[in-house]
């Protein structure tokens, strides 16, 4: 049970992984700090998809569902278990990391933007 459970908490801290991934520029635009985090967090995604490198939160959902006595995850780890051939057929993979890319870019232009307006001598006059 207890296998079971990790298993289980590393899915879904996964997808809550790539959902911070996808748009935490957003969030930091509200909240600044968060830029750093989302920073690494869109590196190691990119690390990820460049070099193929496993994630670890797989590794430790994998060795839960198989302690558990349960299956392991599809070979291709997460992704190919939960979201490739799933949420979007396969061959679209290129077309959704690249729309995953544009959207992070724009959060970033959009964070530094508001940062440039905030940081800029006419917004204490703003305020």
């Amino acid at each position: 049970m207890v296998y079971l459970l990790i298993g289980e908490a590393a899915m879904v801290l996964h997808f809550l992984f790539l959902a911070f991934m996808a748009a935490g520029g957003f969030l930091a635009w509200r909240w600044p700090r968060l830029i750093w985090a989302h920073l690494a967090v869109a590196a190691w995604g990119a690390v990820s998809v460049v070099t193929g490198v496993e994630c670890p939160l797989t590794v430790v959902e994998d060795w839960g569902r198989r302690s558990a006595g349960e299956p392991g995850l599809a070979p291709g780890g997460f992704i190919d278990t939960y979201i490739e051939g799933v949420i979007y057929p396969e061959k679209y993979t290129n077309l959704v990391r690249l729309g995953v890319l544009l959207l992070v870019l724009a959060s970033w232009l959009g964070y530094f933007g508001r940062r440039r307006k905030v940081d800029s001598p006419s917004a204490v006059y703003r305020r």
